[in-house]
C-alpha cells in the first residue's frame, strides 16, 4: 500500500495497528517533512475532523514524521490557523563577537605559569596592574576580565593545549566524624539514640526544634525542646539531656544529620569521655528506637501543629519539670525478649508479651548491679522514692493539665 492512498481515517488505523503494510519513506529534512504533514491534513481534511478522529491523525504524523508529540500538534495547530509550515527558525546573521582571542588565552597561560596559578581574583588583579601600573600593552583586553569569566578561559581547550594542572592524590576514603555502626550496650544502659523533631513553618517562619534521647537498654527517654539547631543552642541543651539520665553516658548515636555529625559536638563528646556513633548506610534500624519514641511521645504529645521558636524555652521547662518525670517513672515500655528463631537457625527472634512491660525505672533497676552505673550522688532509693511520691495516673493527669495550659498560653500570645 502506498502512503499516498491514505485517506480515511479506517485506513490510518489500520496503518497504525499494524495490518496494512506501508511503503514510504519521509525526507529527513524539516521542509519535506513540513510538506508531508500539510499534503496529510489536507488530503484526510482535518479541519472537519471531529475530536476522537483527530488523535489519530496526529499519532499517524507522529508515528512518521519522526517528530514528537509536541511538535506535531505545534504544527497542526499553525496549518489550522492558516499559517504556512515553514522552518521558523534560523541561524543569527551575525556571530557574537570574541572578546579575548587566543593571543589573551595563550598569555593567561604564561602568566598562570609564571605565578603558579594563584586564584582567580588575584590574578585578575594582577592581569590589572600589568595594564595600569606597568603599562603592559599586552594586557589591554585581560586587564579588565572579570574573575568568573578567567575561570571560564582557564577551562577552554586552548588553554588546557598549553598548561595541564595535575593536582596531588586525593585519600579514596574522606575523613569522617565519629564511627559509623550501631550502638553496642552489652546489657549495660548509658548508650542514648537522639534524633531532632521541627515543629513545623509557618508562612516562612522555622518552628522550636524538640530533640529527642532514648537509652538503648532501659528506653530511658529524656526530651528538651529548643530555638534553634546551630551550636549557640543546640550545645547547652545537649549538656542539659545528658545530666537528666541518672547513669553516666557511655555512648551518643545520631543519625547523619550536621546538626550532629560536626567538629562542636565531637570535641564535647570526646572531652566527657562519650563514644559517638553514628547511622551506617542502608541500616536503618540503627536510630529506629529514637525515631520510633518520635513517633509515639513527641508528636503524639505536642502534635505537627507550628510552634514558634521563642516558645522554646517554656516547652523545654514543661518537659523537665513534667514530661521527663512521666515517661521513665510512670509509663510502660515494651521490651522484647530474644529467642532463637526456629525456621531459621542461627537468628535472633524478638517476643513482646504482657509480662515484658514495664516503666524504665523498672528496668534500671532489674539490671545486676544497676548501682555501679549510676552517676556519683543518685542512687536506686531516691529515684524509687521520686517515682513513688504521684501514681501513674496522677502524673499522667498532671501531665496533660500542664500540656493543656502550655498550649493555651502560646495559641494566646500566637494570636
Amino acid at each position: 500500500m502506498n502512503e499516498a492512498q491514505v485517506r480515511t481515517i479506517e485506513q490510518m488505523r489500520e496503518v497504525l495497528a499494524g495490518t496494512q503494510a506501508l511503503e514510504f519513506t519521509v525526507s529527513a529534512e524539516d521542509a519535506g517533512r513540513y510538506g508531508w504533514i500539510e499534503a496529510v491534513l489536507r488530503r484526510i481534511r482535518y479541519r472537519t475532523l471531529p475530536r476522537g478522529s483527530r488523535g489519530i491523525v496526529l499519532a499517524y504524523l507522529q508515528r512518521f514524521s519522526g517528530y514528537r508529540r509536541a511538535q506535531v500538534t505545534r504544527l497542526v495547530s499553525r496549518w489550522v490557523g492558516r499559517e504556512a509550515l515553514v522552518k521558523q527558525y534560523r541561524a543569527p546573521a551575525h556571530a557574537f563577537a570574541r572578546r579575548y582571542t587566543a593571543v589573551d588565552v595563550a598569555l593567561l597561560a604564561e602568566v598562570d605559569r609564571t605565578l603558579q596559578t594563584l586564584s582567580g581574583p588575584a590574578t585578575a588583579c594582577v592581569l590589572r596592574r600589568q595594564r595600569d601600573v606597568f603599562g603592559d600593552t599586552r594586557f589591554e583586553r585581560l586587564g579588565s576580565i572579570s574573575s568568573a569569566h578567567l575561570y571560564n578561559l582557564r577551562a577552554s581547550a586552548a588553554y588546557l593545549a598549553r598548561r595541564i594542572v595535575q593536582n596531588k592524590t586525593r585519600p579514596s576514603t574522606a575523613i569522617t566524624i565519629g564511627i559509623r555502626k550501631a550502638p553496642a550496650p552489652q546489657n549495660r544502659p548509658g548508650f542514648i539514640r537522639i534524633d531532632s523533631v521541627h515543629q513545623g513553618d509557618q508562612d516562612g517562619a522555622k518552628g522550636l526544634y524538640h530533640i529527642n534521647s532514648v537509652d538503648c537498654l532501659t528506653q530511658w527517654e529524656v526530651t528538651a525542646s529548643v530555638q534553634t539547631l546551630c551550636e549557640r543552642h543546640l550545645l547547652p541543651i545537649l549538656e542539659q539531656i545528658m545530666e537528666q539520665f541518672p547513669f553516666r553516658i557511655l555512648g551518643f548515636h545520631a543519625d547523619n544529620g550536621s546538626e550532629y555529625v560536626n567538629h562542636r559536638v565531637a570535641r564535647m563528646l570526646e572531652k566527657l569521655r562519650i563514644e559517638f556513633t553514628r547511622s551506617r548506610p542502608r541500616h536503618s534500624n540503627d536510630n529506629g528506637l529514637a525515631e520510633t519514641k518520635n513517633g509515639a511521645v513527641v508528636r503524639k504529645l505536642f502534635g505537627y501543629t507550628h510552634i514558634p521558636q521563642h516558645h522554646a524555652s517554656r516547652f523545654n521547662a514543661f518537659c523537665v519539670e513534667f514530661l521527663n518525670p512521666y515517661l521513665n517513672y510512670h509509663r510502660p515500655c515494651l521490651f522484647a525478649t530474644e529467642v532463637p528463631d526456629p525456621r531459621k537457625p542461627g537468628r535472633i527472634k524478638r517476643k513482646y508479651s504482657p509480662k515484658d512491660a514495664m516503666t524504665p525505672l523498672e528496668k534500671l533497676t532489674g539490671l545486676p548491679e544497676a548501682s555501679s552505673f549510676l552517676r556519683p550522688g543518685i542512687t536506686i532509693e531516691t529515684l524509687t522514692r521520686t517515682a513513688c511520691q504521684l501514681t501513674d495516673l496522677q502524673a499522667a493527669e498532671q501531665l496533660y493539665k500542664a500540656r493543656a495550659a502550655l498550649f493555651k498560653t502560646t495559641l494566646r500570645r500566637t494570636a
